[in-house]
């Protein structure tokens, strides 16, 4: 090991999930517990976390059922994106104080894998932005409009949950791509006003003020080219009423059924889909790696010239990140939701 035995832990504070919910989640299924830390192997680091990531793909491993990433283990630590300082090294490469982004969050330290991490300066961008803009979220929002929405200049751009991580970057990059016009729907009407005043939206409106379909109507009376769907339900249904010859739809997420006890009918009206020859494509990031350095290149000189915009909602401490992660399914989070320890 690099680091002296002064500065290396013995235990750590970690997050289990004690309980499966049903419907939305609990405080009472989470548990914050401590348990030593284990020894550094050979190619292993050991990380002292600074900013750990609650996203709502989370919900989804809270059940016991297959999908696209395994569930959370009962009684066993979660874990989610996490950006920390290394404090020991049996990695080549690898030296006490760099910084490294990995999956091992909801935790105060960690011990991984040398090669499942991923250096990141904080002279380049702050730490916690490895987690939001440049992180998941942000190639989620740049894959998900540019090579599964196939965005084209000229498009009129709809995205749900515009406030959000993704969604607050989505019709972001679209207006920096020469999108026609972009329009948002987002929670409250402090978020419309986000929409509107920081982000440089044409349109926002709040999708508890009226039907979504009637909203967006009045927001798109030519209708739009692309929907960026992180929400589902009401809002795909207008969505798909809304759109024009050869639209296309990413479905990124549906938080809107994410708490659902029963299942959830479809939109009434997908014929919609055959009648305007729409093209409807979930996503998963991991399928789109080899946009990365593309991603990078071009979302970091928007961050350097300012053009991009990026809020982050803070909750401070590890004893808070249950809680943080129920506020963010509340959509209590303008931006990327970030538990800083």
């Amino acid at each position: 090991m690099t680091a002296t035995a002064a500065r290396i832990p013995e235990t750590s504070r970690e997050w289990h999930l004690v309980a499966r919910p049903v419907g939305w989640p609990k405080p009472e299924d989470f548990a914050l517990r401590e348990a030593a830390v284990p020894e550094v192997g050979e190619g292993q680091i050991l990380v002292r976390n600074i900013h750990l990531s609650v996203d709502p793909y989370m919900r989804g491993r809270m059940d016991e059922r297959e999908s696209y990433i395994p569930p959370y283990q009962l009684d066993r630590p979660m874990d989610g994106g996490a950006v920390g300082e290394v404090l020991a090294s049996r990695a080549e490469g690898y030296e006490v104080g760099d910084h490294v982004l990995h999956g091992l969050g909801w935790r105060e330290y960690a011990v991984v894998d040398a090669a499942r991490t991923a250096k990141v300066d904080p002279k380049v961008a702050p730490l916690s932005a490895y987690l939001g803009v440049l992180g998941m979220p942000g190639m989620t929002a740049y894959a998900g409009l540019l090579e599964v929405a196939s965005f084209k200049e000229g498009d009129t751009v709809f995205v749900s949950g515009a406030a959000g991580a993704v969604g607050s970057l989505v019709g972001q990059i679209a207006r920096l791509k020469g999108a026609a016009r972009v329009i948002g729907s987002a929670g409250s009407d402090e978020k419309v006003r986000v929409l509107r005043e920081e982000y440089g939206y044409d349109a926002a409106f709040n999708y508890k003020n009226g039907p979504v379909v009637d909203q967006l109507k009045e927001a798109a009376p030519d209708g739009i080219d692309v929907y960026f769907d992180n929400v589902g339900g009401e809002h795909l249904e207008a969505a798909l009423s809304a759109l024009n010859l050869h639209g296309r739809v990413t479905i990124c997420g549906m938080i809107a059924q994410y708490n659902a006890t029963e299942s959830v009918p479809g939109p009434r009206n997908m014929v919609n889909i055959l009648a305007k020859r729409l093209r409807v494509q979930g996503m998963i990031v991991s399928d789109h790696d080899a946009l990365r350095p593309q991603f990078v290149e071009e979302v970091g000189g928007w961050i350097r010239s300012g053009e991009l915009k990026v809020r982050e909602t803070v909750v401070e401490g590890i004893e808070n990140t249950a809680d943080a992660f129920l506020g963010l399914l509340r959509g209590e989070n303008t931006g990327k939701m970030i538990v800083t320890l």
